[in-house]
């Protein structure tokens, strides 16, 4: 190393430490903000999994019940409230990065009241998902059992309404590591409550699903004591009368935002939907939902990749530096592809263990080992969809994702999958094969777009989007009980 930098003229050498340098800036940056997201949403995602874990041991239909309403119906939900969320992430994200930010309380403000309308308009999915499953064909006794467990979905519900837009508010202001320990604690809960409530108590569906309300909501509580207790002096001056206004354009972004990231969750839904008609249709969906909460779980690690590339394009556009913007991305790029192919790797060598841990059924378990190399090239996949889609959200380019992913998944993959599932009679295999075609449409044009994109142009449209919702501090009035 040293003969080599010897050879170096001088100003190669300060070119070489400059970029390390700005590597090394960058990477603190990305990871103040990446690690803590990583933490919260693998957490919280794991609650999801440890439940399907407990619940897949007290029976096959109990299991095949439980994936059917966490792939769909909670799916359905999270999707779109936590694509409405991104819209918190795009306009706090850009206003903190134009020091904005008593803004940035009043677009929390007004997501949350835009996510609890929305989440009480879907509150009848959840109340009727039993003859749902039945209209769309579902076998009997599974469409039934997932009724039947719906109904205790419906805390988790609201839970998805509240916690994203406060987590995306503490995010873009690189306050969410408070969000990353409440989510592991409450995860830590929820392994010893679902324990002692299904395994000890034997309270069976009742149990898992209590446990995974209280240790919900634990986090929600916890974030807003952190919110409104003193911990963000700058972004939070109290309830305001603004959140009230201007809801229309906060209502298009959010609807623009959901359709985005619900297109991707409906997509696997589909997948699993497409796998209840064929035969032992409880086993291709046991087996599918196992690999696709693994491919999930992946995700929310590559999700801290997600948060820190919408978080640095946001922050940089609202600063009103475009080079900062594209090279976060690189760099944010680089590392996830890197997470990519070890997890690729992993599931290539650990097929039948991962299944172990979710069930005992041998026909389910060699299922899953049928769809391990289709799972590798998933999370492998996951890892570019992740910097592609944080880098739009930051921008504001919910809208234009949203064209994209329905191009791929639904013109492309899906009758791909279908095609490959009942003509060609791969059955789940050919079904997910379609799946992964989309995937892979949908990350080259994303990748393209991405890498080709005027950022410069990308800042002046920020700065016009902050500008026209820009409030002064002294166009709110302050009431005698101190709520703006």
């Amino acid at each position: 190393m040293d003969h080599q930098e010897r050879l170096l003229e001088p100003e190669e050498r300060d070119v070489s430490h400059d970029l390390k340098w700005r590597i090394w800036e960058e990477n603190k940056k990305i990871w103040r903000v990446g690690f803590p997201a990583t933490l919260a949403r693998t957490t919280q995602y794991g609650m999801f999994v440890v439940t399907q874990a407990f619940i897949g041991h007290i029976g096959e239909l109990d299991l095949a019940g439980y994936a059917l309403i966490q792939i769909i119906a909670v799916r359905f939900a999270n999707g779109i409230l936590l694509g409405m969320s991104s819209a918190t992430e795009t306009l706090c994200g850009q206003a903190f990065g134009a020091k904005q930010y008593h803004m940035m309380g009043i677009y929390l403000q007004r997501s949350c009241i835009v996510n609890f309308v929305t989440a009480t308009i879907l509150l009848p999915v959840f109340i009727f998902s039993a003859q749902i499953f039945r209209l769309l064909g579902e076998e009997e006794e599974i469409a039934n059992m997932a009724g039947y467990i719906c109904l205790w979905f419906i805390p988790i519900l609201y839970f998805f309404a509240l916690a994203f837009t406060l987590q995306k508010y503490l995010q873009t202001q690189l306050k969410n590591r408070i969000v990353g320990w409440l989510s592991a604690a409450s995860f830590v809960l929820h392994v010893l409550l679902s324990w002692i409530f299904v395994s000890k108590l034997n309270w069976g569906i009742p149990g898992a699903m209590s446990a995974m309300g209280i240790s919900s909501w634990s986090i929600v509580f916890g974030t807003i004591v952190y919110v409104t207790g003193g911990w963000c002096p700058d972004t939070w001056n109290g309830f305001s009368s603004a959140a009230f206004s201007d809801l229309v354009p906060m209502i298009k972004l959010s609807i623009s935002s959901g359709v985005m990231l619900c297109l991707e969750f409906w997509y696997n839904a589909v997948l699993v939907l497409l796998a209840g008609y064929m035969k032992n249709a409880t086993t291709e969906v046991s087996a599918l939902s196992i690999c696709l909460n693994v491919s999930g779980w992946e995700f929310m690690l590559c999700f801290g990749f997600l948060a820190s590339s919408s978080v640095r394009v946001a922050n940089e556009l609202g600063r009103g530096d475009a080079k900062a913007a594209k090279f976060a991305i690189k760099v944010i790029f680089t590392e996830s592809m890197c997470t990519g192919i070890l997890f690729f790797v992993l599931c290539l060598a650990l097929d039948r263990q991962i299944a172990r841990v979710f069930t005992d059924e041998e026909n389910v378990i060699e299922a899953v080992s049928q769809l391990s190399v289709l799972l590798a090239f998933s999370v492998l996949l996951n890892s570019f969809q992740a910097v592609f889609t944080g880098a739009a959200v930051g921008a504001g380019r919910q809208s234009t994702v949203a064209y994209i992913n329905i191009c791929s998944y639904y013109i492309i993959g899906v009758p791909i999958g279908v095609v490959l599932g009942y003509v060609a009679k791969l059955e789940i295999k050919g079904i997910w094969i379609g799946m992964v075609i989309g995937v892979v449409m949908q990350v080259m044009v994303l990748g393209y777009i991405t890498f080709r994109t005027n950022w410069d142009e990308q800042v002046k449209k920020a700065s016009e989007r902050l500008n026209r919702w820009l409030l002064e501090p002294s166009d709110e009035s302050i009431n005698e009980n101190g709520i703006r």
